[in-house]
């Protein structure tokens, strides 16, 4: 991961973008680029976009838009607030922009899904409580802090449980994102039982390999993990399906004996599900994901 991290202030039209997703009507990214450097992260082919030379992860531009018009016309729209960064990476604690987004559309009658890393989340507590129905969304893939801090840069597992605990508590719909699932690494059984009693929905997501950081994991996988080379090679050289089939009747499974509710492929995002938590298979999603870099595009070209 980079020791430094290149920041730039950039004017923008707006932060807010129609979207292509399910899960929103808008997305809504107050900052290009992440410091969390995910060595996995789809967004990273924004990066042609931007006219950064410097690696995916050691830039941050951060966006300042001009007063959002009557937010009342964003009543009942619902924003997925970080799309294609974190809205609560390191700078978010100096630059305030997520905050300043979230001050804006207050009383907007807006509804507000939250994907993050972090816990600086907690910060703005005051503010979440006012939006009904928020959600906040914890991307959790592993419960080892050494493959942890193999993939990203973020704050650790325990402190990320630990914020979705508290969140949980105060009455804010929260989502543990079991996302990308490594085949042969993620133990998403284990991540349920630590994670299902503080969370609304369980949302497990498969590694997608494409891009640039192709190699880079398979690279990874090769040198870490070389026992797993020929089942990585059947899934992601030849198209082998077998593995997510196989993992899918596992989870079905798993969560009958545990008591919670199993979906797949289902829009969970926008209902207001109580405890237990709502599990759902979301393994096969090629065409989300190409909405979603349609969308992002726009969006970088709209600024």
């Amino acid at each position: 991961m980079p020791e430094q991290i290149s920041i730039h202030d950039i004017e923008t039209r707006s932060v807010l973008t129609k979207s292509n997703l399910p899960v929103a009507d808008y997305s809504v990214n107050p900052y290009v680029g992440c410091a969390h450097g995910c060595r996995y992260c789809y967004a990273s082919f924004m990066k042609r976009f931007t006219n950064h030379p410097e690696p995916w992860g050691s830039f941050v531009d951060v966006k300042h838009w001009p007063a959002i018009r009557h937010p009342e016309r964003y009543r009942d729209k619902e924003l997925f607030i970080g799309s294609v960064t974190d809205p609560y990476q390191p700078c978010e604690e100096m630059y305030r922009r997520t905050r300043a987004l979230l001050e804006e559309m207050q009383g907007s009658g807006c509804r507000i899904s939250i994907a993050t890393k972090s816990d600086l989340v907690l910060r703005d507590l005051d503010l979440l409580r006012t939006f009904p129905g928020a959600r906040v969304s914890f991307s959790i893939n592993t419960l080892s802090e050494s493959f942890r801090k193999e993939m990203d840069d973020a704050v650790s597992i325990k402190r990320r449980l630990e914020a979705m605990r508290i969140l949980h508590s105060e009455g804010i719909r929260t989502t543990c994102f079991i996302s990308p699932i490594f085949p042969g690494i993620t133990d998403a059984e284990a991540i349920i039982l630590e994670s299902k009693d503080c969370c609304n929905l369980i949302w497990l997501e498969n590694l997608n390999l494409r891009g640039g950081y192709r190699k880079t994991i398979l690279d990874y996988i090769s040198s870490k993990h070389p026992d797993l080379v020929p089942l990585y090679e059947d899934i992601y050289a030849h198209g082998d399906r077998r593995y997510w089939y196989e993992l899918d009747m596992r989870m079905q499974d798993f969560t009958e004996k545990e008591g919670l509710p199993y979906l797949r492929n289902d829009d969970t995002m926008r209902r207001p599900f109580e405890a237990p938590p709502v599990v759902v298979n979301y393994f096969f999603h090629e065409e989300v994901r190409k909405s979603a870099k349609k969308e992002h595009i726009r969006s970088f070209h709209d600024e």
